[in-house]
């Protein structure tokens, strides 16, 4: 009896792996990118989209699939592996689920969305309920292309539209690890009074913008100072970032933390599992990250 599943990103099967079996959650089988377990659901920060009541039901015809999915729920997202031809008649008997690009700033869906696929021609997989709001986990975006200096920008949107909150016009925030200012531009288009810290200047473009300054300084040289948001996107190990993103927290010096773990090498699962420890934090893998996971931490009080 399969009773969750976990979607990897692509190229992310092994973390994935990884990570559940420290959770002692054991994969019976992979269906494209999706774990198939016997064990109860768990938090994944590397699952782009978890099933958390995944039920199998025989389907004897396309239109029994339909029945069985609508009589669940109403709206449904579809996870095609094999069996196209099959999964396509049955989605068209099912309510349309659209998929536009979000336009940023722009929140996370509330929508209740289920996911469904075919185990076989005649046994199909759904959970009413996931993980994610958005169909197979994946968030795009309508992008800009010009402005920008690097398309880092959209880790810190898919952050913000998950967290359900960005900077807002007159919020003061810090980007540590600013250059060449992709999030830093992200963060002044919001109207936010931003502080860049570099050692490397920032972008001509991203400096001139309103609102924008830049600290030639240090991430971690920096002594904690009252701001409403604190963002970094910096190169560092894991453990480092974990004591400095500790140190902002004691001292109650931002109300909202969003910062990369980035890994080199080896997935450091322990230091990920501290992140995700701290009251008031979560950790995730972003549609929009690599070999990575977005922090994200309100101030509970």
């Amino acid at each position: 009896m399969i009773r969750s599943c976990y979607l990897a990103a692509p190229g992310f099967e092994a973390k994935l792996a990884e990570e559940l079996s420290r959770r002692e959650v054991t994969i019976d089988r992979w269906h494209g990118l999706l774990a198939l377990s016997r064990d109860e659901p768990v938090p994944s920060a590397w699952a782009l989209d978890a099933w958390t009541a995944p039920v199998e039901i025989e389907i004897p015809s396309i239109k029994a699939a339909a029945d069985a999915l609508r009589a669940i729920q109403r709206n449904w997202a579809v996870y095609a592996v094999k069996h196209f031809r099959r999964m396509t008649l049955i989605g068209e008997r099912l309510p349309s689920v659209q998929v536009r690009p979000l336009i940023f700033p722009a929140a996370a869906p509330t929508s209740h969305l289920g996911a469904w696929t075919l185990l076989a021609p005649d046994r199909l997989l759904a959970s009413p309920t996931k993980s994610s709001p958005f169909v197979n986990g994946e968030i795009l975006f309508q992008e800009d292309r010009i402005g920008p200096p690097s398309r880092a920008y959209l880790k810190l949107w898919e952050a913000c539209a998950r967290l359900r909150r960005w900077p807002l016009p007159g919020e003061t925030c810090l980007d540590l690890g600013a250059s060449p200012g992709g999030w830093t531009w992200a963060i002044a288009q919001l109207g936010a009074t931003v502080t860049a810290v570099d050692k490397a200047p920032l972008a001509p473009d991203v400096a001139a913008m309103p609102g924008v300054s830049w600290r030639n300084d240090s991430a971690f040289g920096l002594e904690p100072e009252k701001v409403d948001w604190l963002f970094s996107d910096v190169i560092a190990y894991p453990e480092r970032l974990l004591a400095l993103v500790q140190r902002w927290i004691e001292a109650k010096a931002a109300c909202h933390i969003v910062c990369t773990i980035k890994f080199q090498g080896e997935t450091a699962h322990e230091t990920a599992e501290a992140f995700a420890a701290i009251p008031g934090g979560q950790v995730m893998h972003l549609f929009h990250n690599k070999h990575e996971l977005t922090f994200l931490w309100e101030d509970p009080a």
